[in-house]
């Protein structure tokens, strides 16, 4: 196993059809929009250092629910419901191709992977089962 894929828990990504492969190929990890928290490094380290992958691909995609919520308001949501705010952001974007970037930034800037030049980045399209690369720059 030499690939872990960074991408988001919504339910209508069936990443095994959507990329071609068999259970136990890769490791898949999901959040909500596949982004790159300190959670996601964790998971990235463990897969590394103990697993032995060697590539990451960071996959976001279109329609994606993240995008739709207002971090601020969110919170707020979040704070009246539990009392406080919480400790972690919930890391909302508008653009999936540039909250792909981001996360690249988050990996190729990490001290605790090994691994990160062999980093690729894409969009999904969940009408069209399409990906498209997305640059580092």
């Amino acid at each position: 196993m030499a690939i872990a894929v960074v991408l988001c828990m919504d339910a209508r990504i069936d990443a095994h059809a959507a990329f071609r492969i068999e259970p136990g190929e890769v490791h898949l990890m999901r959040n909500a929009g596949g982004v790159v928290t300190d959670d996601m490094i964790r998971s990235l380290a463990i897969s590394q250092h103990a697993l032995g992958t060697r590539e990451v691909m960071i996959v976001h995609h279109t329609d994606c629910g993240l995008a739709r919520l207002q971090e601020d308001a969110f919170r707020d949501q979040l704070a009246e419901f539990a009392g406080f705010r919480p400790t972690w952001a919930v890391q909302a974007f508008k653009d999936p191709t540039e909250s792909v970037k981001e996360s690249m930034r988050r990996v190729a800037s990490s001290p605790f992977l090994i691994h990160t030049h062999e980093l690729r980045g894409f969009v999904f399209d969940v009408e069209s089962g399409l990906l498209e690369e997305v640059s580092a720059d």
